[in-house]
């Protein structure tokens, strides 16, 4: 592996994006840090302190503190995010979009400009909001977030936030084309990973304190150890289908006549349907926080049991799971279309006849595989809330960002890897660990 980091130095290209992508991701945590004009700071990190349970905390997690900073960065790319799930899901029910997405190169280039408005138009509404929100806030001790409000701050707010996520939105762009890795991933992956040393100077404050005991901690790093290597292991996992070509002549040629395979992912929705559950989950117990649920003891119940740590959040938690998982791979996936251009390039698989029997037979083995992969989610979300909120322990990653960070780490690995090996040199692993089993 050593040798592996050596050679990155000897690809004058792949070094030159590799400080590319490190130099953009160190403007974005600079930018995390310039704060909004109009807002007293003390009173909004009060309130955010307060509020960790919350929808908050989930996308201040999600934006690397931006948003309990309140930065000119603290929509984060969300925005993005949430614009190009919408246009994967309006791609299966607007003919137009369809069209577009089977038109190739030009109908990406389209598709991502109408993402890009999307961005636009929710980053000023969620601005917007939040800028009305924060008018009403006031921290723990009555201090107001906004001293002085009215459309003046409004306007401010929207404009600049705005424009905070459409520079995020180019930033990412620009490292995908010029760096190394996803950009928009890698600024998530950044923004998750810059609040670990206070994670860590947190548990060693713990460690010295005695609320921690040496050997619990060693049990804990053990046990993350393990689970970061169970997503590894399952998220390079492959359901192989074989799949064979039928020969055939075009004028003076032959052609088809090989053997190949049709990989279908263990976890085909990745990161998404936690993402969603989350949020969804979390709404209501974000909306309390401006009600009087105190005077309300049923309404109060049903608020705590949907905070996190509690048994009736963590089932719905699991619930929201297995249906994002299945409804994203549906939108993600589509069986027949499969099928029909197996069968027009001359594809079938061994023992199942071409055309509606291979797409059933496809829709089967992913429905069963999308099963486990939901099991999997689940697991890895549930298992960090239970230790934090049952077992009192100083966990820093929860189960969705735990999945980003190690999932963009193996894409952005292996795109490296792919960078040296293509010039004739060894990767990180000799055997070639990084790919798919």
């Amino acid at each position: 592996m050593i040798g592996g980091f050596q050679n990155i130095a000897k690809i004058p290209e792949l070094k030159k994006r590799i400080l590319f992508t490190l130099f953009m991701l160190a403007v974005y945590r600079i930018g995390c840090h310039i704060p909004t004009p109009g807002i007293d700071g003390a009173a909004l990190s009060a309130f955010f302190s307060d509020k960790q349970g919350s929808l908050f905390g989930l996308f201040d997690m999600f934006s690397g503190g931006a948003l309990s900073n309140m930065s000119v960065m603290a929509l984060g790319i969300m925005p993005y995010i949430s614009s190009s799930i919408i246009l994967q899901l309006l791609t299966v029910v607007i003919p137009h979009l369809e069209k577009l997405k089977k038109e190739g190169e030009q109908g990406r280039k389209k598709i991502t400009q109408y993402t890009r408005y999307g961005t636009v138009i929710l980053s000023i509404v969620q601005g917007f909001g939040i800028a009305v929100g924060l008018e009403n806030m006031s921290s723990p001790g009555g201090a107001m977030i906004v001293p002085v409000g009215g459309w003046g701050f409004r306007l401010l707010t929207v404009i600049t936030l705005t424009a905070g996520t459409a520079f995020l939105m180019w930033l990412g762009e620009q490292v995908t084309e010029r760096g190394i890795g996803n950009g928009i991933s890698l600024i998530i992956f950044a923004g998750i990973v810059a609040r670990l040393p206070l994670a860590i100077g947190n548990t060693f404050r713990l460690m010295g304190t005695g609320e921690v005991t040496p050997f619990f901690m060693v049990l804990i790093v053990a046990l993350m150890v393990i689970v970061v290597g169970v997503i590894v292991f399952v998220e390079r996992g492959q359901r192989r289908i074989p799949v064979k070509y039928a020969k055939r002549v075009v004028g003076r040629r032959m052609y088809g006549g090989q053997d190949t395979h049709l990989p279908l992912k263990v976890n085909t929705a990745g990161v998404i349907p936690p993402i969603f559950a989350s949020s969804i989950i979390m709404f209501p117990a974000t909306i309390a926080n401006f009600l009087p649920v105190k005077e309300i003891p049923s309404l109060q119940f049903i608020v705590n049991a949907l905070n996190p740590g509690h048994i009736i959040y963590n089932l719905i938690y699991v619930m929201f799971i297995f249906f994002f998982c299945y409804f994203y791979t549906a939108v993600q996936f589509n069986p027949v279309d499969v099928a029909d251009n197996m069968k027009r390039y001359g594809g079938f698989i061994p023992g199942i006849r071409p055309g509606k029997n291979t797409a059933e037979y496809i829709d089967r083995v992913l429905t069963r595989l999308t099963l486990s992969g939901a099991i999997y989610v689940s697991a890895v979300c549930v298992l960090p809330q239970i230790m934090i909120y049952q077992l009192n322990v100083p966990f820093y990653f929860g189960g969705t960002a735990l999945l980003i960070v190690v999932g963009v780490a193996m894409d952005t690995t292996n795109q490296i890897e792919s960078h040296m090996l293509t010039r004739h040199y060894e990767g990180f692993m000799k055997k070639g660990f990084g790919k798919a089993r």
